[in-house]
């Protein structure tokens, strides 16, 4: 059992480090748009996050292969694959795109604390459309 689950993660180390032999063949913005997805026969299999980069990535192919033969791989094409999502996960992601100043921050806190201590607020809360203020 051991030896049949190694050999895709072998597969996907091989790929892995071709990818990094190959990369610094494609101009930079491609780079950041596709990977190199399998070895299929005499094929390159990448894969792009939109149709343009697939484009982009044909007209590159030559490149590509010269440097793959260079490599000792015997591939005479290269074929795209286009997917919907990222190929590379975004760290922008996890952080806020707005952050709060500090004087925003206790202003805010300030406001807070005015309505916690307003005696409307912790009887009953106003009615849509009323005006605030004493209730008769």
């Amino acid at each position: 059992m051991a030896s049949s689950a190694a050999d895709p993660l072998r597969h996907a180390m091989k790929l892995d480090a071709l990818e990094q032999q190959l990369r610094p063949c494609l101009p930079s913005p491609l780079s950041e748009h596709c990977r190199l997805a399998n070895i299929t026969g005499d094929r390159l299999v990448f894969v792009v996050d939109s149709p343009v980069w697939n484009a982009r990535l044909r007209l590159a192919s030559a490149e590509l292969v010269e440097m793959a033969r260079s490599l000792g791989l015997g591939v005479n094409s290269v074929t795209a694959r286009t997917s919907l999502q990222p190929l590379f996960p975004s760290t922008s992601a996890d952080t806020p795109t707005w952050q709060q100043s500090p004087v925003a921050r206790e202003a805010l806190k300030e406001a807070l604390a005015m309505l916690e201590e307003s005696p409307s607020a912790t009887t009953t809360a106003a009615k849509p459309g009323s005006p605030p203020g004493p209730e008769s």
